[in-house]
């Protein structure tokens, strides 16, 4: 397995990897958040698509809404997760993921 894994985002420095991935993910996101004034953050998701076993990794894709507030306007935004989890002894760990949005909209508040 990787030392950390690898993650790709929708906010800046958009691709995060190593053994700080995490931690640089989680400072990014909450600088994500307070730039575009999110609130009231709120996520469904859809039943898994895709998967498949390689070994000891494994792939799917994750069908994502998240809904909530952006600068007072109430939002939605649709998109799927990709992720790659490797296991490690009885244990599946995170060895990558990709977040991409496939719809957007804002309504007013």
């Amino acid at each position: 397995m990787r030392r950390g894994p690898c993650i790709v985002e929708n906010f800046p420095p958009f691709l995060f990897c190593g053994s700080e991935a995490a931690a640089s993910w989680s400072a990014g996101f909450r600088a994500h958040v307070a730039e575009g004034g999110l609130k009231d953050l709120a996520v469904t998701f859809g039943e898994a698509h895709d998967f498949a076993r390689a070994g000891k990794r494994v792939y799917f894709s994750l069908p994502t809404t998240w809904t909530g507030l952006t600068k007072g306007k109430r939002f939605e935004e649709h998109g799927a997760w990709s992720f790659v989890l490797e296991q490690d002894n009885n244990a599946w760990r995170i060895a990558g993921y990709g977040w991409g949005v496939t719809a957007y909209s804002e309504t007013p508040r």
